[in-house]
């Protein structure tokens, strides 16, 4: 630690590479005796103490620093978050991940990434694991504050949302609409954006999702253009499984239409239908 601290102090830019082996995160691992696991299960999403104080300490340098974080799941680097004016998550890229990561780091690729889970603040927002109930986990029905949303993810370009636009207000249960919204690329360079589309029904007795993915369109977009991106919203979007009935259905009723670049509730431009 004492070395890489002295050779930050001589660098223009440093690259942190952290995060968590392989071989820690399975299941059953029975004999893994280890702070922030037991087992094969996480006590902790935080990353292990060593590394969080080395970040510290190079963050204190006061040089610019870019952390790399290699994991197979989520973890809690609220603190890092507030060091570390630049994060990738790089996840286990095999054999040809640094080649992948320079190409990033060094500008040569544009990327587009989205996290496909949540990265929550601290294990301690999240109930026991004994309990398999999805209550207060994951997008569909956390409610607390997150640190990274699921389907969130920068590029080196920037996009704004406009004009959402749904053919229709009102359709029947077997019916099915066109979802479209305006998507301008404002940075200086090519990039992609992935248009995100999430349903809520607003009137079901049943318990439904705080939000729901039911569809995403990776768009390619030039620096300053503006395109239209549409996608379909029908029966097969608005179903869910009636464990009533046993199978898939449509519950009549009013649906909150959400679209953006996340699952974060601020980034949404939102609009009604009404399915009777």
């Amino acid at each position: 630690a004492w070395d890489a601290i002295q050779a930050s102090r001589w660098a223009d830019h440093v690259v942190l590479v952290m995060g968590l082996t392989a071989r820690l995160e399975g299941e059953e691992m029975r004999g893994l005796e280890l702070e922030g696991f037991n087992a094969g299960d996480r006590t902790s999403l935080d990353l292990p103490a060593v590394q969080r104080s080395l970040i510290r300490q190079i963050a204190a340098t006061g040089k610019p620093v870019t952390l790399v974080l290699m994991t197979g799941s989520a973890v809690s680097i609220t603190q890092e978050n507030d060091m570390v004016p630049a994060i990738l998550q790089a996840w286990y890229g095999g054999e040809a991940a640094g080649e992948a990561v320079a190409d990033v780091l060094f500008g040569d690729y544009n990327p587009a990434g989205r996290l496909p889970l949540t990265f929550y603040r601290s294990v301690e927002d999240l109930p026991p694991f004994e309990n398999y109930d999805m209550q207060g986990r994951t997008y569909r029905y956390f409610e607390g504050e997150v640190l990274y949303p699921f389907g969130y993810g920068l590029s080196y370009s920037t996009f704004t949302y406009d004009n959402l636009i749904l053919e229709k207000s009102e359709i029947a249960p077997d019916g099915s609409i066109t979802v479209s919204v305006d998507i301008s690329n404002t940075g200086d360079r090519d990039g992609e954006e992935v248009v995100q589309l999430y349903i809520r029904d607003l009137e079901s007795e049943e318990l439904r999702p705080l939000k729901d993915l039911v569809g995403f369109e990776r768009e390619a977009i030039k620096a300053g253009q503006t395109i239209v991106v549409s996608m379909n919203l029908g029966p097969d979007e608005l179903a869910y499984y009636d464990k009533a009935s046993g199978e898939y259905v449509v519950e009549p009723g009013l649906y909150e239409i959400m679209v953006g670049p996340s699952s974060a509730s601020e980034g949404l431009l939102k609009t009604e239908l009404m399915v009777r």
